[in-house]
């Protein structure tokens, strides 16, 4: 006989088990007995028992996650592979790395705020973390670092750097919702980083929480509860009733002592940036996780393309030390510019080779941009491109409040591209809208998008006086629905009227060639050569149209305003007479 593979998990029932083999549950129950099992239909049983059955069937089973756990044996964590250099001698163990994983809504800022005591979720818009945020907490006399990290799927880029700076992962899973699409990926970011995983099953207050279904579910997924035979720990809390919160901790720090969390502090430091942002008073900040050595005020700095001398180092609270040891999150003042998430720190010996390291990726780093900046379109031309076939690219510059924005919002635009358009960030940066990158814009034909920030004034101006539109928004979902429209072809601009000015027709004039020319006073408001013009006579518009020509005396004029006389010719309409009243107005476009 043929033998077939088969996925199994560790913990099945015979119902499930019997649709799996394509056999009925009544022949899995008889070879069950026949072993000397006594199992009813909706019976569970282990993954050896299961495999015995599945071979009688002529298959061979394997359980889920079978390649990834073998691979995780002779895999490294960032961690290992950051202290292979290491003598054995010279490590001692420090407070391990945690990050907080998990679908959105699930609690996972709730139980940092139980377990910290502090309230983040309500200062973050629409009640979802948008930033990456470190925290270090104590616990029956040891450190606990943690790293909370958003659950919004648009965040899947900034999760994923976050499983690769921790030590352990927390799955945060709600008992009275179980596991949903976000959970999963969150899984498989701490597998790829080859941390281990422990589930902290929330909400288990709410009536309707259903804590053995959520267990069946993580089982199902190769996270097998300890208590049914499996490696994974699973802990009960409550972050709305602060229950569970010791057992967690001590699950937390059982795990870092059985994985072996260690450091050598007498190097120097290398870290890894969470976060980066522009401060008024300070400058530049940067929040870096030190990883291994330790970072001193005063040391010279290279983080990514930036460098400097470390005035300060703060932590969450703003309290300031002369020492940063490892697995320490902490706020680096004294850098240049804006580090972006993710950018390494390494302590170097002086000024000069700082400089030079930073000019170097500098180069590297605009040479790739101009290698990548492309003609775009911009937002309203979008979608009648794209109907007309025209569209290939829409190009955008991207300002954000802080540089842990950058990532996720660049990952979630990028994605919306398609057969017809791609969308590329041709250029992003923490900060506020400047002129430079209203020049970019112009420059490229690019659309501005802003995620909390304001325009400098300047840059205001300059957006004004050359027609450029630039879209602030506060929530990431408004940025990505609203491009999405736009590479759809269903974004169209909303304009209203705008009356701008009123004239009297006091005189005409028959012109060879040209026509009938209104002499007009203007008695309010301004008259724009561009503007529309409409002609009323007794009240009633007898005429709608565009305005041919705009004189004063004898020279063409922008516009006239009110209390000055002027020529008027109107497009195609020669009927006008003394008397009439013009209407002079524009379409003006209604802010997204």
């Amino acid at each position: 006989m043929e033998t077939k593979e088969i996925t199994i998990p560790e913990i099945i029932t015979v119902r499930d088990l019997a649709d799996l083999l394509g056999e009925t549950p009544i022949k899995i129950i008889r070879i069950l007995m026949n072993n000397g099992v006594l199992a009813s239909i909706n019976q569970q049983i282990d993954f050896d028992t299961a495999a015995v059955i599945a071979s009688e069937f002529g298959f061979e089973a394997r359980q889920p996650y079978a390649e990834l756990e073998d691979e995780a044996q002779t895999e490294r964590s960032a961690w290992q592979i950051l202290l292979a250099e290491e003598a054995p001698e010279d490590l001692c163990s420090r407070p391990p790395v945690v990050t907080v994983l998990g679908h959105v809504d699930h609690g996972k800022t709730s139980l940092l705020d139980a377990i910290r005591h502090t309230n983040v979720a309500a200062q973050e818009t629409g009640g979802i973390t948008q930033h990456i945020g470190a925290y270090q907490i104590k616990h029956n006399g040891r450190r606990i670092t943690f790293l909370d990290t958003p659950g919004h799927e648009a965040f899947t880029a900034m999760r994923a750097r976050g499983a690769n700076t921790t030590d352990i992962a927390v799955l945060v899973v709600a008992a009275d919702d179980g596991v949903q699409p976000q959970t999963i990926e969150a899984i498989n970011h701490a597998r790829a980083a080859h941390v281990p995983i422990i589930v902290a099953l929330n909400k288990m207050d709410k009536p309707n929480a259903q804590p053995e279904v959520v267990k069946r579910q993580l089982s199902d997924l190769g996270l097998t509860p300890d208590e049914w035979g499996g490696t994974t720990l699973v802990i009960p809390v409550s972050a709305k009733k602060k229950t569970g919160l010791d057992d967690l901790l001590e699950a937390i720090l059982l795990v870092a002592d059985e994985v072996c969390v260690q450091a050598n502090p007498d190097r120097e430091a290398v870290g890894t940036v969470l976060e980066g942002r522009l401060d008024k008073r300070q400058g530049p900040l940067a929040t870096v996780l030190i990883q291994n050595g330790t970072l001193h005020t005063g040391d010279i700095v290279v983080v990514g393309k930036t460098w400097g001398k470390v005035r300060a180092l703060e932590d969450e609270n703003g309290k300031r030390h002369r020492t940063a040891p490892p697995a320490t999150p902490t706020v680096v003042v004294g850098l240049h510019d804006v580090p972006e998430a993710g950018d390494r720190l390494e302590v170097v010996k002086d000024e000069r080779i700082a400089r030079a390291m930073a000019q170097k990726r500098q180069e590297e780093a605009r040479a790739h941009d101009q290698a990548r900046a492309v003609r775009p379109l911009s937002l309203d031309d979008i979608a009648s491109r794209i109907r007309e076939g025209q569209a290939k690219e829409l190009n955008i510059v991207l300002k954000t409040d802080v540089q842990g924005s950058i990532e996720p919002i660049v990952t979630s635009l990028e994605r919306l591209s398609n057969d017809q358009v791609k969308v590329k960030v041709i250029h992003a940066a923490a900060g506020n809208i400047n002129e430079s990158d209203i020049n970019l814009a112009l420059a490229s034909e690019a659309i501005v998008i802003g995620f909390r920030v304001d325009l400098d004034g300047a840059a205001r101006r300059m957006a004004d006086m050359e027609g450029l539109q630039v879209h602030v928004y506060d929530i990431i979902y408004q940025i990505v629905e609203d491009v999405e429209k736009a590479v759809k072809g269903m974004l169209a601009p909303t304009y209203v009227e705008k009356v701008i000015g009123e004239a009297q027709v006091r005189q005409t004039f028959d012109i060879q060639r040209v026509g009938r020319v209104a002499g007009c006073y203007v008695t309010d408001g301004v008259i724009q050569r561009n503007a529309k013009v409409r002609v009323l006579r007794n009240n009633q518009v007898i005429h709608d149209g565009s305005i041919n020509s705009l004189k004063r005396y004898d020279k063409d004029v922008r516009e006239v305003r009110q209390s000055f006389e002027c020529g008027v010719k109107i497009e195609g309409f020669d009927n006008v007479e003394v008397g009439d009243r013009l209407q002079f107005y524009v379409m003006e476009r209604v802010a997204v």
